[in-house]
């Protein structure tokens, strides 16, 4: 096979049962046409409510609003072992995803109508491991400096127990969205 996948139907007998996971998900120019209508606060209210539907990748990586307010953001995020990585524990780039998303989001709820946001810098400290066992995973990203340009936020990720498992800090570049 040329894809770097695995033959399911040929594996070892050793490997167990295969498992699976489907992900759905909505047209995502249907979210990004409601967020020119709003601005980042309205937009990520939208949808927490259920009036725009989840990005694409809230889907396959199992994130959800859970609050929003201007400068912060909290986010949910189930884990499960299609997320493992070679070693047995969730793999750091759900972390680091979660942690993106919380900072991006954080900013976008303070941006007017019509503008946007990138990531410019992400730096990110794992603190302890992940597993399933950990979750769900809670998010939280908050804006420390808002600007008309650049703008910068925290992030961190906390197990169901309540511990801190990864922080970050963003910078992210701020401009007007083309219409």
């Amino acid at each position: 096979m040329t894809t770097g996948q695995t033959d399911l139907s040929t594996t070892p007998d050793g490997w167990g049962e295969p498992r699976s996971r489907t992900v759905t998900w909505h047209d995502p120019f249907v979210v990004a046409a409601g967020a020119m209508e709003r601005s980042g606060l309205e937009t990520l209210e939208a949808l927490r409510n259920g009036v725009l539907p989840p990005p694409p990748i809230a889907r396959l990586f199992q994130m959800d609003v859970v609050s929003v307010a201007e400068g912060r953001v909290e986010f949910a995020c189930a884990v499960d072992e299609s997320m493992y990585n070679p070693i047995g524990v969730v793999h750091g780039g759900l972390v680091c995803t979660l942690l993106d998303t919380v900072a991006g989001c954080a900013v976008h709820s303070t941006l007017p109508r019509g503008v946007g946001y990138t990531s410019i810098e992400l730096k990110v400290s794992y603190l302890r491991s992940v597993h399933t066992g950990s979750g769900p995973l809670t998010a939280i990203g908050t804006v420390v400096k808002p600007g008309r340009r650049v703008a910068f936020a925290e992030g961190e990720v906390r197990d169901a127990a309540g511990r801190t498992v990864a922080t970050a800090t963003s910078s992210l570049l701020v401009f007007p969205l083309a219409g």
